[in-house]
């Protein structure tokens, strides 16, 4: 009995640093609470000045497209809605900023399938009566993506910013930063906080071997696990979508390129 008893502890033992490594890998990850939102810009360069605008007080703003093809900026982490609207009061009552909206967290990161849900009224409308639904037959439900769908959301929101000439942090962003700053948006967006450097952000999440990729997932360039240098999205076949240097646009690279392929590290998993 006692013979079994120390086979257990040194059993456990054992396992703890396993344990303690799993927990850790998983530091650094966070829900996004509540976020204010602002603009309905046409032109991304109203976007791109008011996010400067904004980032040069010291907020940590981005701005992104909407699936209506008008940018927004969005900024701010606040764990209650009252907490985010005084802040946007106050924004407003500078003039730093006009309207806005507050954006709720996600709820255990469960989202219906559409653009990211903005808290406003609905407007007033006047409906016929629905017609019965023949027999046997259900009534449609939204159908809701589990955290298991998130990847793809992530994937489809990183599509979004294609084309879009970014540059994160405007003149006092150091170099480097723009491809972790972009991915840090989209996964904002997607209700996950990640750290904000592509070095730091490799240290976070679940490793993922390349053929094991799926939408949403990061992938990571360098010259080794230390060295990290250059971040992108997954998107499925092969693809991944980046920030390539300091204010070109937001494109879509083939992971077989030559020079990716030579420089692929390692991809992640936070979902």
């Amino acid at each position: 009995m006692l013979k079994t008893a120390r086979l257990l502890i040194i059993y456990l033992l054992l396992l703890a640093p396993a344990a303690t490594g799993c927990a850790a890998q998983r530091a650094g990850l966070s829900s996004v609470g509540f976020a204010i939102q602002v603009g309905a810009f046409s032109d991304v360069k109203n976007a791109e000045r008011l996010t400067k605008k904004l980032q040069e007080q010291g907020i940590e703003a981005f701005y992104f497209k909407r699936e209506n093809g008008i940018y927004a900026v969005r900024f701010g982490d606040f764990p209650r809605r009252e907490e985010a609207r005084k802040v946007a009061q106050k924004l407003v009552k500078e003039k730093t900023i006009g309207s806005y909206f507050i954006a709720p967290p996600q709820p255990d990161r469960t989202v219906l399938v559409r653009e990211t849900v903005i808290e406003k009224t609905p407007s007033p409308s006047i409906t016929k009566p629905s017609k019965p639904l023949p027999p046997g037959k259900k009534k449609e439900e939204p159908v809701k993506r589990d955290r298991g769908d998130m990847g793809n959301i992530a994937a489809r929101t990183a599509e979004r910013f294609v084309g879009i000439p970014y540059r994160w942090g405007g003149d006092t962003v150091v170099d480097g930063m723009d491809c972790s700053g972009f991915v840090r948006a989209v996964y904002n967006l997607c209700g996950v906080n990640i750290p904000r450097t592509s070095r730091e952000q490799y240290r976070v999440g679940d490793t993922v071997g390349r053929e094991e990729l799926k939408d949403g997932d990061l992938v990571f360039f360098g010259a080794s696990g230390d060295e990290i240098n250059h971040v992108g999205i997954f998107v499925g076949n092969g693809r991944f979508v980046h920030a390539p240097r300091r204010g070109d646009d937001i494109k879509v690279s083939s992971m077989d390129e030559s020079y990716f392929q030579k420089r692929f590290v390692g991809a992640k998993r936070y979902f």
